[in-house]
């Protein structure tokens, strides 16, 4: 698994200079005495609500902690997309824009054109993602989930480049802690599902697959697949080396994904197989349902996917369920499909985090239904760029707000920056724009996306709400020289371990911010 190493104060730097004018008149006394750091960060950043560039510089500099909704095929840039379809020798579309195997015939070029013809490869970018977008006979909608299509052929050859680039970007932005998205043995679990077919006897079904080794095969599979990966995102970001590259640092965990416009036998098979792996192996967290859930395929299963995780949750008490759900908006579906997803993903399908969560007003008793969300601590993935790109919802239209007012922990995150042309601090940073959010409030985001993320031990806290540190971590300050009985935790404790090391980096950003250097 990849590593995780302590980060330092060496990275903040690069900002003094754009952070020092700004810091305030006493920036330079000793820090113990007056206000505690937090609260001198936080006028600080009162200060510099107004200035884009400073502001950018501060949210960029920022401990952020994870990101919890992020699909591996969508973070990567276009760049790298065009630049894998290049050396591995395909050839795009020129009028669709489709990537493909050669030969190159017809309308369609090789990808190498995307690489020295300029007036190419700004096409293929505006394609391949939402870069000058501008709604007219194709909606945003359409555009975003369109772009998967075209660059799928250039998207699975390379999973550790890609993800190589993911987390170099993440640490770039001072986060620590990764969930991606991926369909494992994907061809399999299709094969599979096309031989065994469907039955509404889950039981039966299961063993079934379950036979012969049939699913424990595509284990093997998909655990070989991940070890390749992991070679060879390695190799590329130089891990374990005087020259390892700052994504070494990064923990990684997956999500399974699953196909959710598939028939029903695949979505099975794939679920089946998800919760498999997760039992495992611990590089596999949760599974999850992908694809638009305004499909209508995805419309019309939408229950009974519900109940197969119903069915498989008991049966794999180690697999985590964050699931999309709420991704929709009035006018994208009837108005009787936006009343029950949410409800449904949690009670029905057991899900412990929900992606998007847009529709949650439309819901039948909302108001019901925020409390249910609070009391059961479920963590809203709030991916705002994409819910304006896809949905059109933002500003005090989105639930952010609505969400937090009710006690419903929610995370920021990106979904697919590479395809949206983003990154986690702009999702900060509109944040911080549009909702006014306070230091500690930005605080609390991060820290919750590591305590709700998926990877194993204890907390560092005590409980979810206040963030006050279990007993054995109370003797010293957060983020420094732990006594010994701390050390023993963070050691078996993972969690614990990443959240620690998070706050040591916001001590190091408070005095770096406050002391301009």
């Amino acid at each position: 698994m990849i590593s995780l190493r302590r980060t330092t104060t060496a990275a903040l730097v690069a900002c003094a200079a754009l952070l020092a004018p700004l810091a305030p008149a006493q920036a330079g006394t000793q820090l113990p005495g007056g206000r505690p750091l937090e609260g001198r960060v936080a006028a600080f950043l009162d200060g510099i609500r107004q200035d884009p560039a400073r502001l950018d510089a501060f949210l960029r500099q920022l401990p952020k902690g994870g990101d919890l909704h992020n699909h591996l095929s969508g973070a990567v840039s276009t760049e790298l997309l065009i630049q894998l379809a290049a050396e591995d020798g395909l050839c795009i579309d020129s009028e669709t824009f489709v990537s493909a195997t050669g030969p190159c015939q017809g309308t369609a070029r090789p990808a190498q054109d995307a690489v020295t013809d300029q007036d190419f490869r700004t096409q293929v970018i505006r394609s391949w993602s939402m870069q000058d977008f501008a709604p007219g006979q194709e909606s945003g909608h359409d555009h975003f989930f369109a772009t998967f299509g075209k660059f799928g052929e250039a998207s699975w050859r390379h999973p550790g480049r890609m993800l190589a680039e993911v987390t170099d970007t993440m640490a770039a932005q001072h986060q620590s802690y990764l969930e991606t998205m991926l369909t494992p043995a994907s061809g399999g679990a299709a094969a599979l599902a096309a031989k065994t077919g469907f039955d509404q006897d889950f039981a039966a079904l299961r063993q079934r697959l379950l036979a012969d080794g049939q699913i424990q095969t595509l284990v093997d599979q998909a655990r070989g697949d991940l070890d390749r990966a992991m070679a060879e995102y390695q190799d590329t970001e130089h891990c374990g080396t005087a020259q390892a590259r700052p994504g070494c640092a990064v923990t990684v965990r997956i999500q399974s994904q699953a196909s959710r416009a598939a028939a029903p036998a695949r979505v099975f098979t794939q679920l089946l197989l998800g919760m498999e792996l997760a039992s495992q192996d611990q590089r596999f967290a949760a599974v999850n349902l992908v694809q638009p859930e305004d499909y209508q395929a995805s419309l019309d299963n939408y229950d009974l996917q519900m109940r197969m995780l119903d069915f498989l949750h008991p049966l794999y008490p180690n697999a985590h369920i964050s699931l999309h759900a709420g991704e929709l908006a009035p006018g994208l579906v009837k108005p009787e499909d936006l009343r029950f997803h949410i409800r449904q993903a949690v009670l029905t399908g057991h899900a412990e985090r929900i992606g998007h969560g847009v529709d949650v007003a439309n819901e039948d008793d909302s108001a019901d239904l925020l409390r249910t969300l609070a009391e059961r601590k479920v963590l809203i993935e709030v991916p705002l760029t994409s819910n304006d790109q896809i949905l059109q919802v933002s500003g005090q239209d989105h639930p952010f707000a609505l969400y937090r007012k009710s006690g419903v922990p929610t995370a920021l995150s990106t979904d697919d920056p590479g395809v949206e042309r983003i990154d986690i601090t702009h999702e900060y940073l509109r944040a911080v724009r549009t909702y006014q959010l306070t230091y500690r409030d930005l605080k609390d985001l991060a820290r919750t996306s590591l305590e709700y993320g998926f990877v194993g031990g204890r907390s560092l806290w005590q409980d979810r709400n206040g963030y006050r540190p279990v007993a054995e971590c109370q003797d010293r300050p957060l983020g420094t020289k732990p006594t010994s009985a701390c050390a023993a935790l963070l050691r078996d404790n993972p969690k614990a371990a990443l959240e620690w090391q998070q706050e040591g980096a916001f001590r190091d950003f408070e005095q770096a911010v406050l002391r301009g250097k």
